[in-house]
């Protein structure tokens, strides 16, 4: 070091003196005698090449050690896959962008090792990817207590219970976190089921970045969820074991639709969910279009004939600006359009009866005059729903109502096996059990009781 800045004095020193000779009235007079070009050209060689020397000294004493490495300069460095020197390690970006579902650019650190997981999906979507070692927080709704509702809380209750609360919990998409404790805890990253605004907003309030992960189904588990899973993965170095719960996810929808493709749609029973679960408990007018489980076997469900009239408009926004879908499937129906409908089969989230009986016991005529009732055709359809679709209960209904509506075609599917497998799969852990236990069952209903 003390070698090359001597080296680099010397040539100021030399550069100095060439400037001073050549400007000095005495030295112009002694060579205005001479008319060829060498010397000029001597002279700019020389000044151009101690002008070089000095710039290659400057940048030497810029490289030492101590320089602030930044995204731009860490992009820059020739240091990374292009040659570097034996025994020098590769330096990495300080950080990195990524692209959530709003189509937010998101800047985050380049390595993430710690997230808080908030609102629809993000904590579950964390389950999914095997990552709750990662979470430096929890929600209040998966710290309070273990509940089926939440598919991953069977598995995952022990380690979330242990965590400091971060925010209450739910699916609204509007930002509920509590920002001051978030930041006194300093995640790498915060992943939010969030709307854009309230993504942006936490955002502000925190300093922290946010990349939205928010997902609610269109149809039975569509690409919506593929790309929140894949931007969470790519968030938090996940990739691997995404694309292995996408590829096992895809193989039971290919599955579903190969058993139930060649049925004539003249032979399907007219099917209706009720009761369901969405943005709250319901009676037995609350229904769905596009819902999941009918959609998965290609099933003849009722209320689609309001399909395009409920989803249209979210759906072609959707589309058009590449954004995650938020439309509202759920709604009431008319009571004498169920009459008219008469559909073969009912579902009905068994978590709802008991709205669903003390509306039988005000109007017993309208549930009697139904020939899914009559017939004895009544049965659960356990919610998926709860601060976002429950992936796992997805699945284990949609093989469920293909037992049901189609039995020739399922014969070989033993629920209770298929269940576990899905969970196993998803989850790690077979929870068949504790599920039923806590309420979501399968099995016929008898209304009234």
């Amino acid at each position: 070091m003390m070698c090359a800045m001597k080296a680099c004095a010397s040539q100021k020193e030399s550069l100095m003196l060439f400037l001073c000779v050549s400007e000095d009235p005495f030295y112009i007079e002694r060579q205005r005698g001479m008319t060829t070009m060498k010397n000029r050209i001597f002279a700019a060689l020389l000044a151009l090449t101690m002008t070089i020397s000095l710039a290659a000294c400057q940048n030497k004493d810029s490289s030492e050690p101590g320089r602030a490495v930044t995204a731009d300069s860490a992009a820059e460095s020739p240091q990374e896959g292009r040659g570097e020197s034996e025994g020098e390690e590769p330096v990495s970006p300080a950080v990195r962008t990524v692209t959530d579902v709003w189509n937010r650019q998101v800047e985050i650190p380049y390595e993430v090792k710690s997230i808080i997981c908030l609102g629809s999906m993000a904590p579950r979507l964390g389950a999914y990817l095997g990552v709750t070692d990662m979470m430096i927080a929890a929600e209040d709704t998966d710290i309070a207590a273990m509940s089926v509702r939440y598919d991953y809380s069977p598995v995952y209750h022990d380690v979330l219970k242990r965590l400091p609360s971060a925010g209450p919990g739910g699916g609204s998409g509007e930002n509920n976190g509590y920002a001051e404790k978030i930041i006194e805890l300093q995640p790498d990253v915060i992943l939010a089921g969030f709307d854009e605004d309230g993504a942006e907003e936490l955002q502000r309030q925190t300093g922290i970045p946010v990349v939205s992960v928010r997902y609610r189904t269109q149809g039975f588990i569509d690409d919506g969820f593929h790309r929140a899973m894949r931007v969470f993965a790519e968030t938090v170095g996940a990739k691997e074991r995404c694309e292995e719960v996408l590829n096992y996810v895809e193989g039971c929808r290919e599955d579903l639709k190969e058993r139930t493709k060649n049925v004539p749609d003249e032979e399907k029973p007219r099917a209706y969910t009720g009761a369901v679960t969405f943005n709250g408990r319901h009676g037995f007018a609350f229904t769905y279009v596009n819902f999941p489980a009918f959609t998965a076997v290609d099933a003849v469900n009722v209320a689609d004939a309001f399909l395009e009239s409920r989803t249209k408009e979210a759906a072609d926004t959707a589309a058009r600006t590449g954004t995650a879908y938020i439309g509202s499937d759920g709604f009431e129906a008319d009571l004498e359009q169920i009459i008219r409908w008469d559909p073969d089969i009912v579902f009905l989230d068994p978590g709802n009866m008991d709205l669903v009986n003390d509306e039988y016991r005000n109007n017993p005529g309208f549930f009697d005059s139904l020939r899914a009732v009559q017939e004895g055709q009544v049965y659960t359809m356990p919610s998926t729903n709860s601060a976002g679709p429950n992936i796992t209960y997805l699945l284990i209904n949609a093989y469920y109502a293909g037992i049901v509506m189609y039995p020739e075609q399922f014969r070989d599917i033993d629920l209770r096996e298929k269940a576990g497998e899905i969970m196993e799969q998803m989850l790690g852990e077979d929870f068949f059990d504790e599920m039923e236990e806590g309420g979501l069952y399968y099995g016929t209903i008898t209304i009234g009781e």
